[in-house]
């Protein structure tokens, strides 16, 4: 299987394909940088950037945002210490790393909502998190708290299927909020670790739907205390800076304190993760690198930045 660097680096191939390209003549050869040799092939190389207004162009290019490379330029010109590409990479690290992830809590079942809007990916999501946790040795249960759509219902059961999971479901049009109540007390009933609910598709300006997520809420928080742990908001990496607007929005709605940013390794826009943290001030937990059951992984801050800045030769 490949190293987690590869794949990341793999992920954002087309995001430093273009940053490379934008930066032209500004880039190059030049020994890989410490922290990105522990984790690569001697063959890999890290890219030296000599030209700042190249970065900003490259940045902007890469869907980073006008804010964060606003931060990100204004600092690698107050700084002169090391090449311009290591106060980049220092810079972004250091934006990356400013949002923590909230500490774990040791409550049982720990209980995961999965939200967002349609065509994110999230029912995959839901899988392949199962499936990660699974791997990890822990315990697994999802529910198909989408009952709106048939075809989510049956998308999840195959997942949790070649995830290996259990499923509670129920038939379409059924109370979602009910669903997710038998689903947390059959996991409690069964000792499980971890559930996961996928929640329907919803937009922040649709109020009943957003009700009906704050009725899920509800239930899980009356059955185990301090649940939901996690709300995670699915968010499309194909869609760059385009969805931080309806992402902000929605986080105010669903009290989301986590992303999961999905379709990496299809666009060249994959900059947005530091626009994310900059913007959002919420933590990346997961990021979708491929179509497979094993294609999520854990977000790594210093292996994100060295996968955009450095070429395998």
């Amino acid at each position: 299987m490949a190293s987690f660097f590869d794949r990341i680096r793999d992920g954002l191939a087309k995001t430093a394909q273009q940053i490379k390209q934008r930066l032209g003549e500004a880039v190059a050869d030049a020994p890989a940088t410490p922290a990105a040799s522990a984790s690569r092939s001697p063959s890999s190389r890290a890219l030296t950037i000599d030209s700042i207004e190249a970065v900003e162009d490259a940045l902007i290019g890469a869907d980073v945002g006008l804010a964060a490379t606003t931060r990100i330029v204004d600092a690698v010109r107050r700084d002169r210490t090391g090449s311009v590409g290591d106060r980049v990479r220092r810079v972004m690290l250091g934006i990356l790393n400013d949002v923590k992830t909230p500490p774990q809590v040791a409550t049982k079942p720990h209980i995961i909502l999965v939200v967002g809007v349609n065509g994110t990916g999230k029912t995959t999501t839901v899988g392949k998190l199962a499936n990660l946790y699974r791997n990890e040795g822990r315990s697994v249960m999802v529910c198909a708290a989408d009952t709106f759509r048939a075809a989510a219902v049956e998308q999840l059961t195959v997942w949790a299927g070649r995830a290996g999971v259990d499923l509670v479901r129920a038939q379409s049009g059924a109370d979602p909020a009910a669903v997710t109540f038998d689903a947390v007390s059959a996991a409690k009933s069964r000792g499980r670790d971890i559930l996961i609910v996928d929640t329907a598709g919803r937009l922040h300006t649709r109020a009943n739907l957003m009700a009906e997520l704050d009725k899920i809420r509800r239930v899980v928080s009356r059955e185990v205390p301090g649940a939901p742990h996690e709300v995670l908001l699915v968010l499309d990496a194909t869609v760059g800076q385009n969805g931080l607007v309806q992402a902000r929005e929605f986080m105010t709605a669903s009290g989301a304190n986590g992303i999961v940013l999905t379709k990496l390794d299809g666009t060249a826009k994959g900059g947005v993760a530091v626009a994310i943290a900059h913007d959002l001030k919420v933590p990346i937990r997961y990021v979708g690198v491929g179509e497979g059951l094993d294609d999520l992984v854990p977000f790594d801050a210093a292996v994100y930045v060295d996968a955009l800045f450095v070429e395998k030769w």
